[in-house]
């Protein structure tokens, strides 16, 4: 575990630079999570580092693989200096434990959801999860084992993740993108959705 969590810190800093503050929040009957922060001029990065310890299993399985199933850690990127979003530290290790204690795997395209706003004043509870390799690559390990997949998460509002669960998250991700929606604006108001 501790060996592989060392090369998934190694792969966030290759890509994301040097960490300027980190956090750790352990959860009961859980694993340890952190949540890294990253600046990168006007854009704040937010990493867990934890959740990829041990795959993600199958909620209907009986028994748990210790060793093959996806591996995951979240990236959420936002502007800086907008909003109190370093209080994002505990929902994002919330999201990331969620394998662990929901039994959810974390896949692209799908939602998870917080129940209160992922920062003081946020009009965002859930996020939507991203197709990994663009900020950060995946990162292979040994055989068996499936790689780490770096999972952006795109906050919604209450209206947008209403509107995902009944349309999908590729239409969402097409009303944002032809609306020219800033999804890294931590006040942002819902896209339009008529």
């Amino acid at each position: 575990m501790g060996e592989i969590l060392a090369l998934v810190e190694a792969r966030l800093r290759t890509a994301l630079g040097e960490p300027d503050a980190r956090a750790a929040v352990t959860f009961l009957g859980t694993d340890r999570i952190e949540v890294l922060r990253f600046v990168d001029g006007d854009v704040v990065r937010y990493a867990t580092l934890g959740m990829s310890a041990q795959p993600m299993a199958d909620p209907t399985a009986v028994l748990a693989d210790p060793v093959k199933g996806p591996r995951a850690e979240l990236v959420l990127s936002v502007r800086a200096g907008l909003a109190d979003t370093d209080k994002v530290l505990r929902p994002l290790a919330v999201l990331a434990a969620s394998p662990q204690v929901e039994g959810v795997i974390v896949a692209p395209g799908g939602s998870l959801e917080v129940g209160e706003p992922l920062w003081p004043g946020a009009p965002f509870s859930s996020v939507l999860v991203a197709e990994p390799g663009g900020l950060v690559e995946d990162l292979e390990l040994d055989e068996p084992m499936d790689p780490v997949r770096f999972l952006p998460l795109l906050p919604m509002t209450h209206n947008e993740a209403a509107w995902k669960r009944v349309r999908g998250a590729q239409e969402l991700q097409e009303r944002w993108l032809s609306n020219g929606t800033d999804l890294r604006d931590p006040l942002r108001g819902s896209v339009s959705l008529d």
